[in-house]
């Protein structure tokens, strides 16, 4: 077997687990914490509690909440500006990929100085950076657990893709009791943003039995605890999407993505659009594109899905994107690009773009602009 490198932060995972954020913090040396959030996290009574934490701990806290969906370069400029002013030491977020990425792009500059889009592509980031706890308010995007940040650079209309082990926080603290308080709309979102970091993770070429293991439990779990979870909220069912959000970015962030991400990227780059409400309309076109690449592997994705083999690993496969086609459906997510973007005028454009993409380099048929081109007319 050849050599593989796997990356991790310490996980603390269990229902009550926010607590430990200011004893943690304390672990890593900090006196002065620099929360990054939102204010729906505000407003949900999150951020009220974790700084309760924080103060119990005897931490102070400089709070940032310039956080909005799909970060902006210009907000992690204010934001590292902020925290060197302040003179904080731990980097702490509370949230979704948003302030998560946001948290990752302010220490990438409080560490590093420049502008953040020096750091864009894989391996860009040289030195330490402040430490870096996460604690993710939603189950999906695995910022937590992962070597990536995306950040919008406002200029050139492109969710840049940051890819460094320097990135992968110190701590990650899960916490299942934050889903409470997640709407149904975000739960969707969330959890078929990680199922399609699992799928696409499974068929990238730097797969490993340590990702691989990690993307197919991240499958089986969403497949199956989602549709519970919207129905009754029943704890047990939110602790598995955690957990299947948690082994989806362990996954991705190990062995990288594909072409749906490198497309979605472009996507949120030029229309601003929710990355997890892109997922459900791409993904099946995308699996259908890559089939040929990987029949044996896809089938694998179609057995877990389905619960058992057919005759043939075409056979699997194929029944195992129609069946996802389905529980997209069933959950009453988008099923065209044309219902949540305004037109199809620049997808030239935003294919050439995604083209470019870090994800593309790991999606296991090649594919230029025009394939992806023909990806998202076909989605249309």
């Amino acid at each position: 077997m050849d050599i593989r490198k796997f990356s991790l932060p310490e996980i603390i995972f269990g229902h009550g687990s926010i607590r430990y954020a200011g004893s943690y913090a304390l672990q890593l040396g900090g006196k002065r914490v620099f929360l990054v959030s939102d204010q729906g996290l505000e407003r949900s009574g999150w951020v009220d509690r974790l700084l309760t934490v924080l103060e119990e701990a005897g931490l102070e806290t400089v709070y940032f909440d310039q956080v909005y969906s799909n970060p902006r370069d210009t907000h992690i400029e204010a934001g590292a500006a902020l925290y060197r002013e302040s003179q904080a030491d731990v980097i702490l977020a509370l949230g979704g990929g948003s302030p998560m990425d946001t948290a990752k792009g302010i220490a990438a500059l409080a560490g590093c100085g420049g502008r953040i889009h020096d750091y864009e592509g894989a391996n860009r980031i040289s030195r330490p950076l402040p430490p870096l706890i996460l604690l993710p308010s939603t189950a999906g995007s695995g910022s937590d657990v992962s070597q990536f940040a995306i950040i919008t650079d406002t200029a050139r209309r492109v969710k840049m893709s940051i890819i460094s082990r320097s990135l992968t926080p110190n701590v990650s603290i899960i916490d299942p009791d934050l889903l409470d308080t997640v709407d149904d709309h975000l739960l969707i979102t969330s959890a078929v943003d990680a199922l399609a970091h699992a799928v696409e993770s499974y068929l990238s070429p730097l797969a490993h039995a340590l990702t691989e293991t990690q993307a197919l439990t991240a499958i089986r779990l969403i497949t199956r605890h989602l549709p519970r979870a919207l129905r009754s909220r029943d704890p047990d069912d939110m602790e598995q999407l955690s957990l299947a959000s948690t082994a989806a970015g362990i996954s991705f962030s190990n062995a990288s993505l594909g072409a749906c991400h490198a497309i979605a990227h472009s996507l949120g780059g030029v229309f601003d659009t929710p990355h997890g409400e892109v997922h459900p309309v791409l993904l099946p076109h995308v699996m259908r594109f890559n089939l040929p690449a990987c029949t044996a592997r896809m089938a694998d994705i179609g057995e877990v899905i389905l619960g058992g083999r057919l005759a043939t690993d075409e056979e699997t496969a194929a029944a195992g994107i129609a069946w996802l086609e389905d529980f997209f459906e069933n959950l009453g997510a988008a099923s065209r690009l044309s219902h949540i973007v305004p037109h199809a005028d620049d997808f030239a454009q935003i294919c050439h773009m995604a083209a470019q993409d870090a994800c593309l380099l790991t999606n296991p048929r090649p594919a230029t602009a025009a394939d992806l081109l023909a990806i998202c007319t076909e989605a249309w």
